[in-house]
């Protein structure tokens, strides 16, 4: 089972980038994917790793962090095994390498989510 997070870069303040999430292996072969939550969370230099936005396994119930909430996006189309997180009007402070997550159901805490990617660097130039 992998999760494997790419998309970020470096981008100057009130840009956007698209990160994306991609499921494999036999746990998320066929349809079982969209049994999957999948979590977005990050994690500053210095700083405790934070929950940024969270989908359920169809895609229907979404839920994001105040610190978020109205410039990013989190999506999934469950026949590309991918979860996306479209960020918008980035600001410095959203400096940080970025984790997706998943579990059987949604959840915000981190310590509940069964598998993670290897996370994407996500640089905001001021």
């Amino acid at each position: 089972v992998q999760l494997q997070a790419f998309g970020g870069g470096l981008v100057q303040a009130g840009g956007s980038l698209r990160l994306s999430c991609a499921a494999s292996g036999r746990a998320f072969s066929g349809h079982t994917f969209s049994s999957y939550a999948v979590g977005w969370f990050r994690q500053a230099p210095g700083k405790e790793r934070e929950w940024v936005a969270a989908i359920n396994g169809r895609g229907i119930n979404t839920y994001y962090a105040d610190s978020v909430k109205g410039r990013f996006t989190i999506s999934r189309d469950n026949a590309k095994n991918t979860v996306y997180l479209q960020m918008s009007s980035l600001k410095p402070e959203d400096t940080a390498i970025y984790y997706c997550a998943a579990r059987g159901s949604i959840t915000v805490v981190s310590a509940k989510y069964d598998y993670w990617g290897q996370g994407t660097l996500v640089t905001v130039s001021s």
